[in-house]
């Protein structure tokens, strides 16, 4: 069984830790059009702290100057990394997002503010950003990262942080940096813990399939939005990102490269554990097989929607429905068969008090064993969550006990609000 702590590319009995003497260093990054610029007296008196430490003093403040830096994702974590980024005097800062930005997202999203609540994220984070320093140009990439269009954007940058937040994309990231050259500052959290690396095959160290040649099947890990996190854990680990991003321009310290560094918050305790390359990594190993980016490896973020046909349901075989559905597949099912539907929602109470699909029988995921002789075995049971996670475990359980007519709705209630009702408030 695959455990959550998959969401943090880490377990004490794969990785040990990582000897005193061991490390592996990645040294500055080759900046873009590089050029010694002068500092201008504002800028000088702007940066002093950091012209002040011997390992940065003026000509690594010019190297940030000079850095253009990539953040994928202004979430929770891309928020504090763009901030300090910004701070910190890089001198071009580009953020790509395709989302907006909604309510749910402000208890860890700082860049964003209840003012530009369904405003585009880029565009929320520009004018941020831009009021924390208007000494620095932000580039603003209001698009989805896809197979077609992620290897010439990262190329455009230095260094590369990862803000994201699903394995698709963590493995889109991943391939696109390798292919593009480019080191990754990786980073994830979930619920109290974090993490942080750099990939960078490139420099000698692993990359992201070195250490998980394949992602998850699909439900056996929760996202945040399944699993909740911290909003302050974000902080923490975005911090740390924007920190090794900024070592990597300037050329102090030691990296991360090579390890992994671990963050429990209910422990308050930090690890470090050796990451190893894998020479049979199909990334980047010595005879590696992905040499480019085809869509079918990241199945979310690169394939196109289909619209469905409208009668595409109307001959389901209710005895042998499929696995799962999509939410359109789902509202087709209930609007023109609800004589032979049952939606059940099997989410927690305080989820439904923020939104629910009207008709929805409630039953938390929890409860679903106790009430099996409560479910009718003639109807087809339609299971919902908030992102899917949960149903599809809960679909796979009724399938197992005698319940063959049951389908998850992929993507949960979150879909829904998406693609059929904006009016649902998300979470």
């Amino acid at each position: 069984m695959i455990t959550t702590k998959f969401c943090l590319i880490f377990s004490t009995i794969t990785f040990a830790c990582v000897p005193r003497n061991f490390h592996l260093q990645l040294e500055p990054v080759t900046l873009s059009w590089f050029s010694m610029s002068d500092l201008s007296p504002a800028e000088l008196a702007r940066y002093s702290r950091h012209i002040l430490l011997g390992e940065v003093g003026v000509a690594g403040q010019q190297r940030l100057k000079q850095a253009r830096i990539l953040v994928v994702g202004a979430g929770g974590l891309g928020s504090p990394a763009a901030l300090y980024l910004a701070a910190a005097g890089v001198g071009t800062l580009g953020i790509v997002d395709f989302d907006r930005v909604e309510t749910h997202n402000l208890q860890r999203q700082l860049l964003h503010s209840d003012a530009r609540v369904h405003m585009t994220k880029v565009s929320s984070a520009g004018q941020r950003l831009r009021e924390t320093n208007p000494f620095i140009q932000i580039e603003e990439h209001d698009f989805a990262v896809d197979c077609d269009n992620a290897i010439d954007l990262f190329s455009a940058y230095d260094v590369i942080v990862d803000g994201t937040d699903s394995f698709a994309m963590r493995y889109l990231n991943n391939d696109a940096a390798v292919l593009a050259k480019r080191p990754l500052v990786y980073g994830s959290v979930f619920k109290f813990e974090g993490s942080v690396t750099i990939f960078a095959p490139h420099a000698g160290g692993p990359c992201y399939r070195c250490l998980f040649p394949e992602p998850p099947p699909p439900g056996t890990v929760p996202n945040c939005g399944e699993a909740g996190v911290m909003g302050a854990v974000c902080g923490v680990i975005g911090s740390l990102q924007a920190l090794e991003a900024i070592k990597l321009c300037v050329g102090f310290g030691e990296s991360l490269l090579g390890r992994l560094l671990t963050y429990d918050a209910l422990g308050q305790t930090f690890r470090t554990l050796h990451l190893p390359r894998d020479p049979n990594c199909p990334a980047c190993g010595n005879t590696r097989t992905i040499t480019r980016l085809e869509p079918e490896r990241y199945a979310t973020p690169c394939a196109s929607v289909t619209p469905l046909p409208s009668n595409s349901m109307s001959a389901l075989d209710h005895a042998n429905p499929p696995l799962e559905v999509s939410v359109e597949e789902a509202e087709q099912l209930l609007r023109d068969q609800p004589e032979r539907v049952v939606l059940i929602d099997v989410r927690e109470p305080y989820e439904t008090e923020i939104c629910q699909i009207a008709g929805a029988r409630l039953i938390p995921m929890r409860e679903i064993p106790a009430n099996l002789a409560a479910l009718p075995k003639d109807r087809l049971l339609l299971i919902q969550c908030h992102h899917g996670g949960r149903s599809l475990r809960v679909t796979e359980f009724l399938r197992r006990n005698g319940f063959p007519q049951t389908s998850n709705i992929a993507g949960g209630i979150e879909a829904w609000a998406s693609r059929i009702d904006p009016s649902l408030k998300r979470y």
